[in-house]
């Protein structure tokens, strides 16, 4: 008999026990990280705990700049067991105190309780220092306790030892019992079957069966009844074929007969076939002439496809057209946006400019006149007194109207600028806002509209302020053009606020507002309520891209008739 290169048994032993190998790994692993987790959730309860403990005195002594104090606190922290390290940070963030295990922190200061992991092993439980006095809390600064995987490990140490040497003791008893009940009860009675079978004698199969005693009515019980049943079919089935062999001889003859017949009847059906075959050809033919169609058919098609080739290549043509004359209609609404500033400014700089020509005309009048007197000698103090007088109101009026003119077109200069170029900087977004609605004044000085304007005093962006102007300006003239259309009053509302480096930008008007389908077309290129009286349908589009692209940002619009129109804003910050 030849030996066995992979046991059955021990093919089974090693799989049975590789399952409950890596299943007693893995308990053992997933008992030990519990019991990690566990100690070090009780180290941060403990850290915690030093908080409540410590808390009041350091807070104190920092509220007092008692610096000595504080280290002195911080080195008793230090000496208790589960505190490796520790940091104590001033309001403004310097450090007044550094001890033993450390990592980079955020200089933002600490305005809650925070538990961080750190590389290494290492984590941290950091707190402010909130000092309470009449009433009103102030925040004096931070201090972050530091423990590590030392620490834990030291509390659970004997644990992990005692989870090791308790599944290697398991594993050793299972594998020296499955080892003995394999082979009793599966190896060697194998052995005792193969042996058996292996003296199987074709010629006296009853002899051959298998006479091993089991006393377990298992699969070893029943291979064995099945082969002592297969041996038993084998002779029945000796005894039919010699039964077979009688009747095949018989079968012999009686087909030599039917080969007689069978000749007769294959000569009929060739002359069948012969028929068959002719009306193949035929149907042959008739495939090749529809072979022909459809090449001429194809060639059609090939034809067809080249002319829509050459009209979708016109198409692509006519887009790139289409594109550009685009581009240049959202040039010139920018150009005529700014046209429409430029002219409301200079009829607005031409009043207090003609009004000073005037002062300084009649100042220089009443100077010839002093002059005179002067060189007259008639000079008199009452006339000298007249001409302060005169003078001081008329240099008072040069003054007023002049600085009014400045201020107007150094408003001007910059929206100019900024809507011409697309260069960012940093801004002041209040002072820049105000900045456009004094620009736009001219448009509706004569009107008894009202712009009411809120943002943060100190709100610097970083962003191309000629898109914030573009923006402002449109929604400012179309609410005017449009939403207060024939009506005497109308009040415009913008708000800004900063939440988490995000501005956002709330507009709003009480004049007529949109429909739901003016509403659903509000941003789309050439739409406009104004067409034929000169409204493009640029103005909402160009807002749309700016704030998009321009910005980085997002815009919403919300109206119905009678309730006005909003817009909402959102960009970042830089």
């Amino acid at each position: 008999m030849a030996a066995v290169k992979t046991g059955l048994s021990r093919k089974l032993l090693t799989r049975v026990l590789s399952v409950y190998f890596s299943l007693t790994l893995l308990v053992t692993v997933g008992q030990i990280f519990t019991e990690y987790l566990s100690t070090k959730n009780h180290v941060e309860s403990e850290l915690q705990t030093l908080k409540n403990t410590f808390s009041s005195s350091l807070t104190r002594a920092l509220w007092e700049l008692n610096h000595d104090q504080v280290r002195a606190i911080s080195e008793g922290l230090m000496s208790l067991p589960i505190v490796e390290g520790l940091q104590v940070r001033g309001e403004n963030g310097n450090y007044i105190a550094e001890y033993g295990l450390r990592a980079k922190r955020s200089p933002a200061p600490v305005d809650r309780e925070i538990i961080e992991d750190h590389s290494g092993g290492v984590f941290s439980f950091s707190f402010p220092l909130v000092f309470k006095f009449s009433g009103r809390e102030s925040t004096v600064g931070d201090v972050t306790l530091y423990s590590s995987f030392d620490t834990i490990f030291s509390r659970i140490e004997v644990g992990v030892f005692f989870l090791i040497g308790n599944a290697i003791v398991k594993t050793t008893f299972l594998v020296f019992l499955f080892m003995t009940a394999f082979r009793t009860m599966l190896s060697e009675p194998l052995q005792t079957i193969t042996e058996q079978m292996e003296n199987f004698d074709p010629q006296h199969p009853e002899e051959s069966k298998l006479s091993i005693k089991l006393e377990d009515d298992n699969e070893l019980l029943q291979l064995k009844e099945s082969y002592n049943g297969v041996i038993d079919d084998l002779i029945a089935s000796n005894n039919k074929l010699n039964e077979a062999q009688n009747e095949l001889t018989l079968a012999n003859k009686k087909l030599d007969d039917q080969n007689l017949i069978l000749e007769q009847e294959v000569a009929k059906k060739t002359a069948s076939l012969s028929q068959i075959m002719l009306d193949l050809e035929q149907q042959k033919d008739e495939l090749i002439a529809h072979q022909r169609e459809l090449r001429q058919e194809n060639e059609n098609r090939q034809y067809i496809e080249a002319e829509l080739r050459q009209r979708n290549k016109e198409l692509a043509g006519s887009m790139d057209t289409l594109k550009h004359a685009q581009e240049q209609l959202l040039e010139s609404e920018r150009m005529a946006s700014l046209g429409g500033l430029v002219a409301g400014i200079a009829h607005d700089v031409n009043t207090p400019l003609g009004v000073s020509v005037t002062a300084a005309s009649f100042l220089q009048e009443r100077l010839n006149n002093l002059k005179t007197d002067f060189e007259d000698k008639s000079l008199t103090s009452k006339n000298m007194a007249s001409f302060i007088d005169e003078a001081e109101q008329t240099a008072l009026l040069l003054l007023n109207n002049l600085e009014r003119a400045s201020d107007l077109i150094a408003s001007f200069k910059q929206v100019a600028v900024d809507q011409t170029s697309e260069t960012e900087r940093e801004i002041n977004l209040n002072d820049y806002i105000n900045e456009i609605i004094q620009s736009l004044k001219p448009s509706f000085k004569h009107t008894e509209y009202q712009i009411n304007v809120s943002c943060p005093q100190n709100l610097v962006v970083t962003c191309a302020p000629g898109a914030i102007a573009q923006i402002v300006t449109n929604m400012v003239m179309n609410s005017i053009t449009h939403g207060f259309e024939g009506r005497a009053k109308g009040s415009i509302t913008l708000e800004v606020k900063e939440e988490n480096n995000t501005v956002s930008l709330y507009y709003s008007d009480d004049g007529k507002g949109l429909s739901e389908e003016e509403l659903s077309k509000l941003f789309d290129a050439f739409y406009t309520t104004k067409r034929g009286k000169g409204g493009s349908g640029l103005g909402t589009h160009i807002m749309y891209n700016l704030v998009t692209q321009s910005l980085n940002g997002q815009i919403e619009a919300q109206s119905s008739i009678d309730k006005g129109l909003e817009y909402f804003i959102r960009f970042p910050k830089n």
